[in-house]
């Protein structure tokens, strides 16, 4: 990546002046040069990364204000700065991803998550999903896999890898999945009550976790959202009934 090499190169040159106008040996040298290195990679690293931020930033009102495609290829020009700092590709991509998925364009949505960046944990679960509706268990188990391993303090991401296990029809796996979550989120109230679910010869129950678990589109609609319209339904036909 760029900024690596212009730190690398802006230490060389340090170095060779400190050894071309000392007596100092090339150890001594060289440990003088990497604070150049350090800081000459830290300075390009956030002038890249402010630039992305904006970029992200005004994607994001985009978003709001519902134009998604101007949104996508905001993100999409902020490809160009992945040459200079590492993951910017990779959390743009995550980015572009989980847009299209939550579009329930899939397709789309599988080009950037499988090129996503690993620690972001939704892109990950997002991909995972897509493996397994495409019948491909293996990639699918393989990515949650790394899911866990880079995020493993996400309490919906352990509930989303064993639910989807568990739809696949193991439900031993599925618990096996739960305990390892509640080794590393000790206590967690909402693991706990799907390994009991589970235990139970039950359905996991993943409202709990709200838009969260509604963004993977693993439910046609939820029961909450079914009472709230109904609700909604009822105060518009007694508004009626008043006029």
């Amino acid at each position: 990546m760029y900024n690596l090499f212009v730190s690398i190169g802006a230490a060389l040159v340090v170095f060779v002046i400190i050894k071309l106008a000392t007596p100092f040996s090339w150890t001594l040298s060289l440990l003088l040069a990497m604070p150049v290195f350090l800081l000459a990679y830290f300075l390009v690293a956030r002038h890249v990364m402010k630039k992305v931020m904006a970029i992200m930033e005004s994607a994001n009102r985009d978003l709001q204000a519902q134009r998604v495609e101007k949104a996508v290829r905001e993100l999409q020009t902020a490809h160009r700065f992945g040459k200079w700092q590492f993951y910017v590709t990779g959390q743009i991509n995550s980015q572009i991803g989980v847009i299209y998925y939550v579009k329930r364009d899939f397709t789309n949505a599988f080009t950037y998550l499988e090129k996503s960046f690993v620690k972001n944990w939704v892109a990950m679960g997002m991909l995972a999903i897509i493996y397994m509706k495409r019948n491909k268990k293996d990639k699918m188990l393989q990515t949650f896999e790394k899911a866990v391993r880079w995020s493993p303090k996400e309490s919906l991401l352990w509930s989303l890898y064993a639910y989807c296990v568990n739809e696949g029809g193991d439900a031993g796996k599925a618990k096996e999945i739960l305990s390892r979550g509640l080794k590393k989120l000790s206590g967690d109230e909402r693991i706990t009550h799907n390994l009991d679910a589970l235990n139970a010869g039950k359905k996991m129950k993943m409202r709990s976790y709200g838009d969260m678990w509604l963004q993977f589109h693993l439910e046609k609609q939820s029961a909450m959202m079914k009472q709230q319209a109904a609700a909604l339904g009822g105060t518009a036909r007694r508004r009626i009934i008043r006029k």
